[in-house]
């Protein structure tokens, strides 16, 4: 039977959402890096006044990078807690998810290829 709506209860899931963004920000060393890139998107974004539209594609793609790099993470540790020893089934399901989250670097990276280069190239 389903619980009744609380917003109380909504509240703490923020909450827990924002605990394991905490999370993966102190302990994932790809998350901090794609953090980082996040910063330097933003700011390119400013310095170079893109467009709304360019707006929008760097946020979907940052959101998707971060995303899945959040979801790789929870794949992981539930693989690790799941078979601590070493297992090629493991092994391939982290594999996996790491190439997910390459997809969607690669797809960012292009995209800020076309959103930035151009404007960079007019500047120098």
């Amino acid at each position: 039977m389903p619980k009744e709506f609380s917003i109380k209860s909504r509240f703490k899931s923020f909450i827990y959402a924002f605990k394991g963004i905490k999370f993966a920000l102190i302990t994932q060393h790809n998350f901090q890096i794609h953090i980082l890139l996040t910063i330097v998107a933003i700011l390119l974004g400013v310095f170079l006044k893109i467009s709304l539209i360019e707006w929008v594609s760097i946020i979907i793609v940052i959101g998707m990078v971060l995303t899945t790099e959040l979801l790789n993470t929870a794949v992981e540790l539930l693989v690790d807690y799941i078979s601590p020893e070493k297992n090629k089934t493991a092994g391939i399901i982290k594999d996996l998810g790491a190439g997910a989250v390459l997809i969607s670097a690669i797809a960012a990276f292009i995209t800020g290829l076309i959103v930035f280069l151009p404007k960079i190239i007019k500047i120098l």
